[in-house]
């Protein structure tokens, strides 16, 4: 006998507490379902069921079975659907939301990339620097850089993301070069708004770092914020996957490299690991081979090849 059909059976009698319920919903005769019921208890050899004339219920064998059941039904469901997924053309939208200065620096090129391979699949992409609410905007995706995650989504880390402190050589040669982390009390600082506060966070062979630092120019926005670090404004912290050419061609200086600021990840973040359309799915595989890596590839293409270089 079917045991899946038993299983689910099984189930459907407890959540009806009705044996003739349970047959009418599933379109079989009251003897079949004793007969699947039969057959269930027979296979994990136990009751799982009191049955009288006047009422059903669970036994404790039955009581401690059927989330697991609900659990198998679950499992046959999501294989069944990712079945007749893979015989499909990846199509449809898949709205997308991410940081500013990561769609224009890395996502962009990436998607369009994954929409040469699936060009059926059309994309919606959400640039700014607040984080997406993922259920009020119907947002499929949202590529974040965090080391907080949302304990209710699922999150599938696809790089790390590292900084570099630097300035424009016009104003260290008016203010001087920081030799330690201290020294940058003494310096203009500026920072993104969404930051942690009036410090930086440094990583060393002894742990981490905490250095209070006053701010003297505050951004929402990434792209602003290495725009005022290119025309001098102070001192300021960027992604390394934000500004390659800065840094090779000396319009950007790395101060302090013996002190690595906090590492965060990139996470690929999305609400269930059920259901998902096949485009999805695909997408995230590919943002993972594309990124991953330590150092990821724009670390490599920067010469950075661990994190202390």
């Amino acid at each position: 006998m079917d045991r899946l059909t038993a299983v689910r059976v099984f189930v459907e009698v407890a959540d009806r507490g009705s044996l003739t319920q349970a047959a009418e919903h599933l379109e079989m005769s009251a003897a079949m379902v004793s007969r699947y019921l039969a057959a269930i208890e027979n296979w994990f050899g136990a009751r799982l069921l009191h049955r009288t004339t006047r009422k059903l219920s669970l036994t404790d064998a039955g009581g401690a079975s059927l989330p697991v059941c609900r659990q198998l039904l679950d499992i046959a469901e999501e294989a069944r659907h990712l079945a007749a997924e893979r015989s499909r053309e990846p199509a449809g939208v898949l709205r997308v939301a991410t940081s500013a200065s990561f769609a224009d620096a890395q996502l962009t090129a990436a998607l369009v990339d994954f929409q040469r391979q699936y060009e059926q699949v059309e994309i919606v992409l959400t640039a700014g620097d607040k984080a997406a609410d993922l259920v009020g905007e119907r947002v499929d995706l949202a590529v974040r850089v965090t080391n907080t995650l949302d304990p209710t989504m699922i999150a599938r880390r696809l790089a790390v993301c590292r900084s570099v402190l630097c300035a424009a050589p016009a104003y260290l040669e008016s203010h001087g070069v920081p030799r330690t982390p201290n020294d940058l009390r003494r310096h203009r600082c500026i920072a993104h708004a969404s930051g942690i506060g009036k410090q930086y966070r440094f990583e060393d062979g002894d742990g981490t770092i905490t250095v209070p630092v006053e701010w003297s120019f505050h951004t929402n926005e990434t792209a602003v914020l290495r725009r005022a670090i290119l025309t001098g404004a102070g001192i300021g912290m960027l992604p390394t996957y934000f500004f390659h050419d800065e840094l090779r061609s000396g319009r950007l200086v790395r101060l302090l490299p013996e002190h690595e600021p906090e590492t965060l990840g990139i996470y690929a973040i999305y609400l269930s690991r059920r259901h998902q359309p096949l485009a999805l799915r695909l997408l995230v595989d590919f943002l993972e081979a594309r990124f991953r890596g330590d150092p990821p590839p724009w670390d490599v293409a920067l010469g950075r090849t661990d994190p202390a270089c």
